[in-house]
């Protein structure tokens, strides 16, 4: 069964609210106006991504996931523009009960906090409405921002993973976080 997650606002403009598969348009002009600005952190995407089919079979299969319990998409949004994404891939249950989570934040609203805000909110979810125990990041090794924001939210470095990803056409080495949620016994 799904937990019901809430929107939450971020800022009097921005909300952080769960994906929907009407998504798809709003997805593709976030991603297509970000497209400079994300390249650098994102994996090599196919033309097919950079349009309404891709976007909608993407969000089709993450909302799949969420349907199975093994990712939680949520879209950062100001009014009909999304400005942001907040994803826990690889929910993992039993006595791991753990997440990854992945993000970017629109080229236009960075600076402004709301990644941090935004990362607090779902490790709060990730905690109290998901059940998990921890949940993971990774950044490239030279990402200081998104380390900055991880730090802020209660994330602590636990190594370096060589080789890790293939981000922008190379593989490459990424710092490793955690943040433990709570120590409550896994059911």
């Amino acid at each position: 069964m799904v937990p019901v997650i809430q929107a939450v606002p971020l800022t009097d403009d921005v909300i952080l609210r769960p994906a929907t598969e009407r998504d798809a348009e709003a997805l593709l002009r976030a991603y297509t106006r970000n497209r400079d600005h994300l390249r650098r952190w994102e994996p090599r995407r196919p033309e097919e991504f950079f349009t309404l089919a891709g976007q909608a079979h993407r969000l089709k299969d993450l909302l799949e996931q969420r349907a199975e319990g093994r990712a939680m998409p949520w879209v950062l949004a100001d009014g009909d523009e999304i400005v942001g994404r907040m994803t826990l891939n690889s929910i993992i249950r039993g006595p791991f009960l753990s997440a990854d989570l992945g993000y970017w934040i629109d080229a236009r609203y960075t600076g402004r906090g709301l990644a941090t805000t935004a990362v607090l909110e779902v490790c709060r979810m990730a905690d109290h409405d998901l059940g998990l125990h921890r949940v993971a990041a990774g950044t490239l090794v030279d990402n200081v921002a998104s380390q900055s924001v991880l730090l802020k939210t209660g994330f602590e470095p636990i190594g370096l993973a060589p080789r890790y990803l293939e981000i922008d056409g190379r593989w490459q080495d990424h710092r490793l976080f955690q943040r433990i949620l709570n120590d409550r016994r896994a059911m």
